[in-house]
């Protein structure tokens, strides 16, 4: 009577394991699984879909929402949050605009002061976020603000045109019949992943988005690693920025709004937790491909840009929900 005891325990806990492990290979893969489907099924439904040329667009347009989510997908995991992207994008464009008019400057100027302006406020944010104690949130949501009005004031309100050739080709040239932004996006990415994943700042930046007490007793300098993500964040937010401006010609005060939302809506899409702690850059860029292959699938389809943003907004709750789901499987 006992071995049937003790044997049937033994199989129920061999089932148990079974359904677990499955859960977390789902969990893990779970979005790439989403992403595969959904291309086959807009393939079926739009012939167009699957095309070199569209793929291209898709990945071109997804450029900036990428560049701003790998940025933000470092402070998530840490635990943080960033509103400010978006602004970021707008003043960094305009600045980097500013200095980039045929024969003023040669190109490294308006790409370091772009990418300065960038830094400058992501550190800010990290600063005012670590020294004085205040949430992230609030922080942010102010430096949005300044940064929406810095880029009014230093433009003057007025879109800057009349850019060089050298500024047009970052966000509009061609590297071996491949769009240049999509070039700098595998760069960024590569950069990024190697440095979440084989560095030991990464590992400092799991530490204190799982536990900031346990990392700040473990010996971590947990104010320095926050300023650093808020800084690579702002960083990588004002690349975006520079891009968008090539790409469009102008340095254009008013872009940028809500971008901060899609960017952080690629990264929980990818499997970020919100809770930190827990994310990869991997599912980061297909959270933000998800986004615009759906988008150019609605296109396709002649589907109004109103329901493109109800799917939008269902799919980015879908996502919360399963963060919420995937956390409390991994609490129990």
């Amino acid at each position: 009577m006992n071995e049937q005891i003790h044997s049937g325990i033994q199989k129920l806990s061999a089932a148990i394991g079974q359904k677990s492990a499955f859960s977390l290979r789902l969990q893990k893969y779970g979005v790439l699984i989403a992403f595969i489907l959904i291309c086959v099924g807009i393939s079926i439904m739009s012939p167009n879909f699957l095309t070199v040329t569209n793929l291209l667009i898709v990945v071109r347009q997804i450029t900036i929402n990428a560049m701003l989510a790998f940025g933000v997908t470092f402070v998530i995991i840490s635990g943080g949050i960033d509103l400010s992207m978006g602004s970021v994008v707008a003043v960094a464009g305009v600045v980097a605009a500013s200095f980039a008019h045929p024969g003023s400057y040669p190109l490294i100027v308006p790409l370091f002061a772009g990418l300065a302006v960038g830094v400058l406020i992501g550190a800010f944010n990290g600063f005012v976020i670590t020294k004085g104690n205040v949430p992230p949130f609030i922080v942010t949501l102010g430096t949005m603000t300044i940064g929406r009005g810095l880029a009014l004031i230093f433009s003057g309100g007025r879109p800057i045109s009349n850019l060089s050739d050298s500024f047009g080709y970052i966000g509009g040239g061609e590297l071996f019949g491949i769009p240049f932004p999509i070039v700098i996006l595998g760069i960024i990415f590569v950069l990024c992943l190697v440095l979440l994943k084989k560095t030991v700042l990464g590992r400092y930046i799991y530490a204190v988005g799982g536990n900031e007490e346990a990392a700040r007793a473990s010996g971590i300098n947990v104010k320095k690693i926050k300023i650093i993500v808020y800084t690579l964040c702002g960083g990588l937010s004002a690349l975006g920025g520079i891009i968008l401006a090539s790409r469009i010609s102008t340095g254009q005060p008013n872009v940028g709004v809500a971008f901060e939302l899609d960017a952080i809506a690629a990264v929980v899409i990818g499997g970020t937790s919100l809770s930190g702690g827990i994310g990869t850059m991997t599912g980061t860029l297909i959270g933000a491909l998800l986004i615009g292959v759906i988008g150019n699938g609605l296109d396709l389809m002649n589907v109004s840009s109103y329901y493109q943003q109800v799917v939008m907004g269902s799919i980015i709750i879908g996502a919360v929900l399963l963060d919420s789901i995937r956390r409390r499987n991994l609490s129990s």
